[in-house]
């Protein structure tokens, strides 16, 4: 059974229509990453899934009971407030400190339990957001462009965590990024959205596709294929596209 089902949904705010059309399904297990320019939808999208909009036309169905684990895009925390991290993972959780010393462990954070929140890196603070929407033991994690702001190797470090969290807890992953070189090896399917659906599939059809290139043009495939070669350690994938991934370095 599907965890979520989106059939014909329409999004608009006034005479302003955002999102037309749009079908997806999300099975178990599944990473599904949503990528489009700014103003395509990707988050009104999000919102319809977690039932924070109303869609004007079509429905999203949800599997009864289905646990939904949520990173936001930021989060600002008064960087005067005094609040260590196991505090903060419990202001929206009843959670024992074993529950929140696991989750930062699946987070890849095992050690920062006692700090303050305030003194934590950036990659530091998002894998903390992580492991909060972690806690419940979701069926499906919903992840808002949560790298936004961490440089190319953090991105990709955050990302091989996802892939890590899914084959340790099985949950399902949707992703909305405007970083595809950098998810894109990690993922099962990916929806190219541009206020609807314009193409969608694995990885490798998606990059290749006319309607992808057309909005980000080529250049991210050679990051794509130097990502991958950092992942997969497959050195003759990353010899086949070496000039490539020099350039999108540059």
């Amino acid at each position: 059974m599907n965890l979520i089902t989106v059939e014909d949904l329409s999004v608009s705010y006034g005479a302003n229509t955002v999102l037309r059309h749009i079908n997806m399904e999300v099975e178990p297990g599944e990473i599904v990453t949503i990528v489009g320019p700014n103003g395509s939808g990707k988050t009104s999208l999000l919102r319809a899934i977690i039932g924070a909009i109303k869609p004007s036309v079509g429905q999203v169905k949800r599997k009864l009971g289905l646990r939904i684990g949520y990173v936001p895009q930021k989060l600002h925390i008064d960087p005067t407030l005094p609040i260590t991290v196991e505090r903060f993972m419990r202001l929206t959780h009843r959670a024992s400190k074993k529950d929140c010393a696991t989750a930062l462990e699946t987070a890849g954070v095992p050690d920062l339990l006692k700090r303050q929140m305030s003194q934590l890196s950036g990659g530091q603070f998002q894998r903390v957001l992580l492991a909060r929407a972690l806690i419940n033991r979701p069926e499906i994690l919903l992840l808002d462009e949560a790298t936004q702001g961490l440089d190319q190797p953090g991105s990709a470090a955050f990302y091989r965590q996802i892939e890590d969290v899914r084959q340790e807890t099985g949950c399902a992953i949707i992703m909305i990024s405007h970083e595809l070189h950098v998810v894109m090896s990690a993922s099962d399917r990916v929806i190219c959205l541009n206020g609807h659906v314009c193409c969608e599939g694995s990885p490798a059809v998606v990059a290749s596709a006319p309607e992808y290139r057309a909005l980000f043009g080529t250049g991210t495939g050679g990051a794509l294929a130097l990502y991958r070669h950092d992942h997969d350690h497959n050195h003759d994938h990353h010899h086949d596209h070496g000039t490539d991934s020099q350039e999108a370095a540059e």
